[in-house]
């Protein structure tokens, strides 16, 4: 569920087909610089209820379903 929500956040985001967001997919390869990237971040605390920091060893979606996926379990 989470990976779904996100998928659908950053295919709104970024104006792209949200069948093209898999696990695995970077945001370099979604385009994200460091501007989208905190913009991205307001609004999964909003969506998911979380606080996301950033930090550079996020580099994947799946990164990212992670860290929602461990605070909501906190």
């Amino acid at each position: 569920m989470i990976f779904e929500k996100l998928a659908e956040i950053l295919a709104d985001y970024k104006g792209i087909d949200v069948a093209d967001i898999k696990m695995e997919t970077s945001f370099a390869d979604l385009g994200f610089d460091s501007l989208d990237t905190v913009d991205l971040l307001m609004s999964l605390e909003d969506e998911f209820g979380v606080e996301v920091e950033m930090d550079p060893n996020i580099k994947t979606v799946a990164d990212v379903v992670e860290i929602i996926k461990s605070k909501q379990e906190a």
